[in-house]
Order: C-alpha cells, then structure tokens, then sequence
C-alpha cells in the first residue's frame, strides 16, 4: 500500500501538471485516498462504509468555505467600514461553529464504522498530505522560477 501511494504522488508531481486541471484533481483526490486508507489501515468492511460518509462531509465542509468566500468577495480588509468588519467577523464565527457542529456530527457517525484511534490518524493524514501537497508545489514555483531566471540570463547574453 505504502508503494502504491508512493507511485500516485510521483505520477502526479512528475507530470508537471496544475491543480486547475480535471485530471490532475482526480489524480491529487486519488493519492489522498491512498494515503487516508494506508494510515487508517482500513479493512475492505470499513472503506465501503468509511468513503461514502468522508466524502459527503468533505462536500459539505467544502460548501461552507464557498459560502464564506463568497459572503467575503473581493472585498479589499482596508477598505471595509467598521460595520462591514464586524458582520465579517460574525459571518466567519458562524462559519466556524457550523464547521465545528459537523466535525462532531461526522465523527459520531465515523466511530461507528472505525476507531477512535483510527480517526485521530485520519485528522493527522489530512494535515499530512495537505502538508505535502504544499510543500511540492513551493517546489515546483521554485523550479519553474530558477528555470525562468536561467531563460531570461541566456536570453540577455
């Protein structure tokens, strides 16, 4: 499992591609998968009940960030009135507490087809492979930054 989880991410930073892209967000979610199952160790039982529940938590925890962001718009912090900041606030806070309500909610449901022991390691490996995923793409926009110097030092020669 470790090898295979392995491949996926170097498949998926070998290939030079971007998130923006429809394949290489299938190809991210898949490592993601790879990893969550190796660390929870989940039997073939638990990941048919496990994956449903984590990915309608997933769509709903990510509808309530897309509400947040569009509550906030383009909104320039400095330019806000004082009125404005203070419904921000109160907006991010109940954002919060619908997020927190549905970590409780989830994990209630969660427990009920792994450990509690296994959804700490899932807490830990959605850190993780966020972790990682960054850490690769700050090496990539370093790469393409050193191969973009290199081109315009050639180019003024």
């Amino acid at each position: 499992m470790k090898y295979l989880f392995t491949l996926i991410l170097a498949v998926f930073f070998t290939t030079g591609l971007v998130a923006q892209d429809e394949a290489a967000r299938q190809k991210i979610e898949s490592a993601r998968i790879a990893l969550i199952t190796e660390r929870l160790e989940l039997t073939p039982d638990q990941a048919e009940k496990f994956w449903p529940i984590y990915r309608e938590y997933q769509e709903k925890m990510n509808g309530l960030r897309q509400e947040y962001q569009q509550a906030r718009g383009n909104v320039r912090r400095q330019d806000l009135t004082e009125e404005e900041s203070q419904r921000l606030l109160e907006l991010g806070m109940k954002m919060k507490e619908q997020q927190l309500g549905m970590e409780k909610t989830y994990s209630e449901r969660l427990t009920k087809i792994i450990t509690s022991r296994q959804l700490l390691a899932l807490r830990k490996a959605e850190d993780d492979f966020r972790r990682m995923l960054l850490e690769r793409l700050e090496k990539r926009r370093e790469m393409q930054q050193r191969l973009q110097n290199r081109k315009d030092q050639i180019d003024n020669q």
